[in-house]
């Protein structure tokens, strides 16, 4: 009992005060995912300015495939560290390492099956994303390439979250913002300079992500740390309970290219080109809010976990209404920007000049589009919040509640039943229906009831 008491003291998820571990945790995931943004977006600038519209359609094209593998890989990375925050709280160190060691094996095996089936099928795999034959040795010139990147990349990422999941926020976030800067400089070099084209950016990916690892690895020469990988394994029916545990992080990725396909299809029969740019260029900032709310439900896992593996129902609550008050106060603020800034926030990213119709298209976006920032936040809270608590069916039906089903039904209704609303007011919709039904969950599965009745449903 003194034993336990002593390593729960040595714990501060577990026993310090709630803001300053809670900023502990939150500001390295936001500054991460913030890093990580960044880099994508200054991807596309560059492919889009150096290597064409074409090769920036091809990069498009490819998006399905690579979230349907970071989806899977996400789960995995979401699922296994709840699972690893649970045992660490309960003072289970070789489970907790078990379960770290099988998820990163599983991660290895992913990649390596995507990157062979990436090689021995990409013609196919072109074909079913709706690529016309002549863009395909466009979209060679990068997939040929990154699939195995992606090997990398992938255990990079599931490694990332588990060395969080240990104590170490501040190490993990160094290396996400290491690999995102890295990327934006070989960016430049190799697209921008050397004008390698497609082949040049996903050479630059691989090479950040290579230094990436590498100041990743330094975890593994941490004395302190309890996490230690092991290669022989059993009870690995525990990887599929783990991704099951993080299928709403799968759903999440795996949605958002569908919903988007869709919005770009609606888009282009009703308003054309511009309308597809216009929303382009709105869209970059709710994914950049996205980013930052991410983050901050990031963090949640490891509080949450922990706390749930220590019986701390008090302190989940306080550390809950910690993430709440954050996300609401960003939400607020982010609205007064958009009300207040808003066409200067669009004119960052269009020439008026050049394309006044477009841009006077985007600044109506957003007009239909700001309820959604108001609540967006908070249901991602709120399913992270049922993932951390060991309640993955509650969590992926709001995860795939806000990211696909509401988003489908109510764009394909608006368009078919009531053509004279605007089209984008679904997805405000979709988040406030959402909102509601999270909320409703949450209240069924609140800390106290969960943690006195564990095999609750």
């Amino acid at each position: 009992m003194d034993a336990d008491t002593g390593k729960e003291s040595d714990n501060p998820i577990l026993t310090g005060p709630f803001w300053p571990v809670f900023f502990r945790y939150a500001l390295p995931s936001v500054a991460g995912l913030l890093a990580l943004t960044t880099a994508n977006i200054v991807d596309g600038i560059f492919i889009g300015n150096f290597a064409g519209a074409e090769a920036l359609a091809a990069l498009n094209l490819l998006i399905p495939w690579f979230t349907f593998l970071f989806g899977m890989a996400l789960a995995l990375a979401i699922g296994g560290t709840v699972r690893a925050g649970r045992y660490l709280g309960e003072g289970r160190t070789e489970a907790a390492s078990a379960i770290f060691s099988k998820c990163l094996m599983a991660t290895l095996a992913l990649a390596i099956t995507g990157a062979l089936a990436g090689l021995l099928f990409h013609d196919a795999i072109y074909r079913v994303l709706g690529a016309s034959p002549d863009i395909y040795p466009l979209m060679s010139e990068y997939f040929l390439v990154i699939i195995w990147v992606l090997v990398a990349q992938l255990v990079t990422m599931v490694l990332y979250y588990f060395v969080r999941v240990d104590g170490f926020p501040g190490l993990a976030t160094t290396a996400l913002v290491t690999g995102a800067a890295a990327n934006i400089l070989l960016d430049a070099l190799l697209v921008g300079y050397l004008d390698y084209g497609l082949r040049g950016a996903a050479i630059a990916t691989g090479l950040a992500q290579v230094l990436q690892f590498g100041v990743l690895a330094r975890y593994f020469l941490k004395p302190e740390r309890k996490l230690r990988f092991g290669l022989y394994q059993k009870h690995w029916r525990e990887v599929p309970q783990a991704f099951a545990n993080g299928v709403s992080e799968w759903i999440n990725e795996l949605s958002v290219g569908l919903v988007m396909l869709l919005i770009n299809w609606l888009l282009m029969t009703t308003q054309g080109v511009a309308g597809v740019a216009a929303f382009t260029v709105v869209n970059y900032l709710i994914f950049l809010s996205l980013m930052v709310f991410y983050g901050i439900s990031d963090a949640m896992h490891v509080l949450i976990s922990h706390n749930l593996g220590a019986g701390n129902a008090e302190r989940i609550r306080r550390f809950m209404g910690c993430g709440a008050t954050v996300i609401l106060s960003l939400a607020l603020a982010l609205v007064a920007t958009v009300w207040l800034f808003g066409n200067q926030v669009v004119r960052l990213f269009l020439d008026t000049a050049a394309d006044p119709a477009t841009a006077e298209l985007a600044d109506r976006f957003l007009t239909i589009l700001w309820p959604l920032f108001l609540v967006n936040g908070i249901n991602v809270l709120l399913s992270v919040y049922l993932t951390a608590m060991h309640k993955p069916v509650p969590s992926a039906l709001v995860a795939f509640s806000r990211s696909l089903i509401l988003p489908a039904l109510l764009l394909i209704g608006i368009a078919q039943f009531a053509p004279q609303w605007p089209l984008l007011v679904a997805l405000p919709l979709a988040e406030w229906l959402t909102f509601g039904l999270a909320v409703a969950l949450f209240l069924r599965f609140r800390p106290q009831r969960v943690i006195n009745a564990p095999n609750q449903m």
